[in-house]
């Protein structure tokens, strides 16, 4: 019990800046697991797979906030190269964090 008071201590007392590089961190993560094998999710290179456009430029395309819900439900495309995957809220957000890093 007193583990968990400590815990939950250090998560309220830790600055927003550091919580946002956590989530940040947690979203690129999710690009590298569940999307680097077909599209370029680092600020350099191409995408692996030519049709599957760089993520620092899907900004340019929509605001990339307008991904949360899709990325929560489900995103399918009309193409079978790209599975189609869920993410929980918080791995949403977590994600678009990571993009909006991308836009820099």
């Amino acid at each position: 019990m007193r583990a968990a008071i400590l815990v939950a201590a250090a998560l309220v007392m830790t600055p927003p800046s550091v919580q946002a590089d956590g989530n940040v961190r947690r979203g690129e993560v999710i690009a590298l697991t569940n999307c680097a094998r077909c599209h370029a999710v680092g600020r350099l290179g191409g995408s692996p797979l030519g049709a599957a456009p760089p993520f620092r430029e899907l900004h340019r395309r929509y605001p990339v906030e307008d991904l949360s819900e899709a990325l929560a439900e489900g995103i399918v495309t009309g193409h079978p190269t790209m599975p189609e995957f869920r993410l929980d809220p918080d791995e949403a957000q977590n994600l678009i964090d990571y993009l909006k890093t991308l836009e820099r």
